[in-house]
């Protein structure tokens, strides 16, 4: 069984920070690539960053420049560093990961984070 568990959400006014953390825990022998999600009311879910097992980074247009993704391996986290907030970046906000299991390590599966609500709003 293996599960993420998102936090750092929260209510921030516009122009303000907030770091994201996502953990991993389980019968996890390796991971993938680790991924932020994020859906606003009535919107569908959209891809917002990306960060390989190699280090490989991509952001959906709207955020490259504002947001930061990062990886800790040793501790099978990801975090999404938000500066700049704006309000059309409300959303929750989900992490995926590949995750490979200690009995089949050479299929991936993925498992999501039940999400963290960030508000930008003044």
């Amino acid at each position: 069984q293996v599960q993420l568990v998102e936090s750092g959400g929260g209510l921030v006014q516009p122009g303000g920070s907030l770091r994201l953390s996502c953990v991993a825990s389980g019968s996890i022998f390796s991971i993938g690539a680790m991924d932020w999600y994020r859906q606003a009311p009535g919107k569908e879910r959209e891809l917002v960053a990306t960060i390989s097992s190699g280090g490989s980074i991509n952001y959906v247009d709207s955020v490259k420049g504002r947001f930061i993704i990062s990886r800790d391996n040793v501790k099978k986290a990801v975090y999404l560093e938000m500066n700049s907030l704006k309000p059309e970046d409300t959303a929750v906000y989900y992490c995926k990961m590949v995750v490979y299991s200690t009995r089949l390590r050479l299929t991936g599966v993925d498992y999501w984070g039940k999400g963290t609500l960030v508000t930008v709003s003044s």
